[in-house]
Formats: C-alpha cells, structure tokens, sequence
C-alpha cells in the first residue's frame, strides 16, 4: 500500500503560477509516470524518450494560462502528451518501404511463422513479434500509427482516445478502419516479397 497521498494538483498549480520554482519541480515529478507511458507507447523511433517528454513539459508551462480546471489536470496532461507525440511523428521523415531484407533474423522467423501458420518457437519470441509490429506501424502516417496504438495495442476506449486526441468518434472509428487495412496492405506486401 502506498503511504504517499496523491498530488494535490490545485495546489501545485496556484504554486506554478506565482512562479514557485519548488512546485514546479513536483508538479513534473508527479506527472512524470504518466507523461513517460504515453510518450513511450507513442515515442518515434529516433526520438529519445526523455527528449520528448521535456517538449511535452515545455508545452505544458506554456499553455498554463490556457488550463482553466475544466477536465483533471491528467487529461490536459495527457491530450498534450499525445498530440507532442503526433506532431513528432509528422516531423520524422517518410520511411522507405519495408522489405524483407530489413528484417531481423528473428523478425523474419516471426513473420514466416505468421504467414506459414506454424507456432514455431512460441513463433520465435514475443520481442521479435514487437520490433516487428513496430516496423510495421513506421509505415504509418502519425494519426494512423496513433489510433490504431491506442485503439488495438493500449486497449482504449473510443472515448478515451477523444479525449486525448480531440477527435471525433466517426474520425476514430473510420482512421481506425484505413490503418488496419493499410497495415493489412504492408504486411501483404512484405509476404510477396518473401515468397519471390
């Protein structure tokens, strides 16, 4: 059981405000864990991880003024988070297409063992399968990789994703739909390529 009470967010912020450096420093060390999850479920591969969370900080003391306690102070948190991690990925240059070539040796097994409908080895290991799924979503544009991240890999509710991305349902559900089907295309792809 853990002795610490949460953060008092009111106070920390009213602190922040009159330009207490102290509170300051808690208010990042109390959001920390939950900007770090979301900047590493969405962090861009050449991007590291703290980096990224400083911009996502940076942007937070900016638009201060901006927060008017109308949603937890985690949800404005979090819905920066995610649109810093957006428009990282937008930045990132387009990736040339995958091909088998660039694939790991155990990436490779993972995908022959996908494509062959054999387990093989627990079909070869669970990171191989991970750095493989990734490689795969690089091949995405920044929303794509976003909502099908949030939707299919972190398990999130249409909802919640609209409250963090802005979006709207039918957005969510039809970007949804074109990503699945564009990764469907690239993992294709990469079988006939294979099979040559």
């Amino acid at each position: 059981m853990d002795d610490n009470p949460p953060p008092d967010y009111d106070e920390l912020l009213a602190g922040v405000r009159r330009g207490n450096q102290a509170a300051a420093r808690s208010l990042v060390e109390a959001l920390h864990p939950l900007v770090r999850k979301i900047v590493r479920a969405h962090l861009p591969r050449r991007v590291a991880e703290e980096d990224l969370a400083q911009e996502v900080y940076m942007k937070m003391f900016t638009r201060l003024e901006q927060y008017r306690g109308e949603m937890p102070l985690t949800h404005w948190v979090s819905r920066i988070a995610v649109t810093t991690c957006i428009d990282q990925l937008r930045f990132q240059q387009r990736r040339p297409e995958l091909r088998w070539a660039d694939l790991s040796e155990n990436e490779a097994q993972v995908l022959d063992a996908v494509l062959t409908g054999s387990d093989g080895e627990e079909a070869t290991d669970a990171l191989a399968a991970k750095e493989l799924v990734g490689r795969l979503l690089e091949q995405l544009s920044a929303a794509d990789r976003t909502v099908i991240t949030l939707l299919d890999l972190e398990q999130k509710s249409v909802a919640e994703i609209r409250a963090l991305t802005g979006w709207g349902t039918s957005m969510i559900k039809v970007r949804a739909f074109r990503a699945r089907r564009k990764l469907r295309k690239l993992f294709e792809q990469l079988e006939r390529k294979e099979q040559r």
